[in-house]
């Protein structure tokens, strides 16, 4: 017994890998330097047609804690199943095969979890923007919104404790206890992008959990291509079922409250990028923005969210059906050097966005679309 403690817990990494040739070799180096030592990798190939398999191959032959299942291309989430029932481990973690892993990133989530006995643990993380698809060059730095969620560190929390952390949708930067993974009956949805977010909400509402301050992953953005892909009717549609079937798990929860916070702080966050896109799009896809909007806040209204002011602005004009005035609004915030303009009103004291007239008649919009929070005055 004392020898099977020495040698500590066991956690079973699964990393699918697609197209990744180039940065294969450092992922897996970052998880062979990891100070804890007793782990087990598989590696899922998923149909590439570079030689990622052939270097996967390689790495197997060399470390015998590694094993490769080569399969049919069958998406992301499809892969990580695949490796979560190949994989063994009193623990399970899911690292994208573009990404690294900090040094002592798995000895401080077996630390946390074998300390608290929580269902799973969540770290921070540091990105770098990899405009031309480049080795790990930096900067890197820490997300402040991601900062935010992980202060303070909590242990054996429940999401009523912190609602917003239902916006740490990763899947790399967690580490599960591998028997509530199974009698919970996890996995990832396949043949949908966006796959993490009905998951990591699935957990962070059924378990207990450990949030960390530390930082434990190096996240590799890949702008230029994720970009594109957005701008796509299929990406769209992808976006909108993954937020459906998130808020779906979170009605059926029952918390008032945090379905409120989810609503508004989490399932919005990401719409700004989306917004950007309108100028230039197609009539097919605005339809399914606005149709998205209505469906998912079409009783709460966007100007409730924790958009910033002129996103919020944007998503009322988008759900009133006004795609030129969203045109003109994302083009005008385009040339700005920082906040939009804005004025008080002398009469009552409030503070609204001010939007030059050729951009937008204000007398056209609602005032709720317009108002700035008390926080938001002056920054």
């Amino acid at each position: 017994m004392r020898r099977w403690l020495s040698r500590g817990p066991l956690v079973g990494v699964v990393i699918p890998a697609y197209g990744v040739e180039r940065w294969l070799d450092e992922c897996l180096g970052s998880l062979v330097a990891q100070t804890h030592r007793r782990w087990e990798a598989v590696i899922v190939d998923d149909g590439s047609t570079d030689r990622t398999g052939e270097k996967a191959d390689a790495w197997a032959a060399r470390d015998h804690r590694i094993s490769v299942v080569h399969q049919a291309n069958a998406g992301l989430g499809a892969a990580r199943n695949t490796g979560a029932a190949h994989v063994r481990g009193d623990y399970l973690a899911f690292v994208d095969s573009d990404d690294l892993l900090q040094p002592t990133a798995l000895r401080t989530l077996v630390d946390s979890l074998e300390a608290s006995g929580s269902d799973f643990a969540t770290a921070s993380a540091l990105h770098w923007l990899s405009k031309d698809d480049s080795d790990l060059d930096g900067p890197l730095t820490e997300p402040r919104w991601l900062r935010r969620l992980h202060t303070p560190p909590m242990r054996s929390a429940r999401i009523e404790q912190r609602p917003e952390l239902l916006g740490d949708i990763f899947a790399w930067n967690k580490l599960f206890r591998r028997s509530w993974w199974d009698e919970r009956a996890m996995s990832w949805p396949e043949g949908v992008r966006y796959e993490d977010q009905p998951t990591t909400t699935r957990a962070f509402l059924e378990g207990t959990f450990d949030v960390l301050g530390e930082t434990t992953y190096l996240w590799r953005i890949r702008e230029g291509s994720i970009t594109q892909t957005r701008a796509t009717v299929q990406d769209l549609a992808d976006r909108w079922e993954t937020k459906r079937r998130s808020l779906a798990s979170v009605r059926a929860h029952g918390s008032v409250e945090v379905e409120e916070i989810f609503l508004d702080r989490v399932l919005a966050g990401d719409l700004w990028r989306y917004f950007q896109l309108v100028p230039g799009c197609s009539t097919q896809w605005w339809r399914l923005l606005r149709s998205g909007v209505l469906e998912l806040w079409g009783q709460r209204s966007l100007v409730h969210s924790g958009l910033l002011p002129v996103h919020r602005l944007a998503g009322w004009l988008v759900e009133q059906d006004r795609r030129a005035d969203v045109v003109a609004l994302m083009e005008w915030v385009a040339t700005l050097d920082g906040p939009a303009p804005r004025v008080q009103d002398v009469a009552t004291g409030t503070w609204r966005l001010s939007v030059p007239h050729a951009v937008l008649d204000d007398t056209t919009v609602d005032p709720a679309a317009l108002r700035l929070r008390d926080h938001e005055v002056g920054s």
